[in-house]
């Protein structure tokens, strides 16, 4: 069992910027994958951005690439989500997930996921 929780959300104007961070329970931290994840009121929960347990590997939504950077710290068993140039549209809240094993895109491969932390983008 994994517990996580987010913390780091807020409210920031447009051009700004936020870190995200996920506190992971457990002592095999570096054996799960982890994602980022966000839904926006009235829209589905989509995908984010996401890393490797090495750390080696991440992947992004294209509506981030570029602004946003995922990182982990094994040692202090959390991960991070970098949030720069934000736009209105980044309003949401923000999910972090775990998978056990390799690197997933798809929400239903993960097995793990915290309460989410509220992100306001204002215009």
């Amino acid at each position: 069992q994994v517990q996580l929780v987010e913390s780091g959300g807020g409210l920031v104007q447009a051009g700004g910027s936020l870190r995200l961070s996920c506190a992971a329970s457990g002592r095999t931290f570096s054996f799960y994958a982890m994602g980022w994840f966000r839904q926006a009121p009235g829209k589905e929960r989509e995908f984010v951005a996401a890393i490797s347990g090495s750390g080696g590997n991440t992947y992004y939504a294209d509506s981030v690439k570029g602004r946003f950077t995922i990182s982990r710290d094994n040692a202090r068993n959390t991960v991070y989500l970098q949030m720069n140039s934000l736009k209105p549209e980044d309003t949401a809240v923000y999910y972090c997930a775990a998978n056990w094993g390799t690197l997933k895109v798809a929400l239903h491969e993960y097995d793990y996921w915290g309460q989410g932390t509220q992100v306001t983008v204002s215009s």
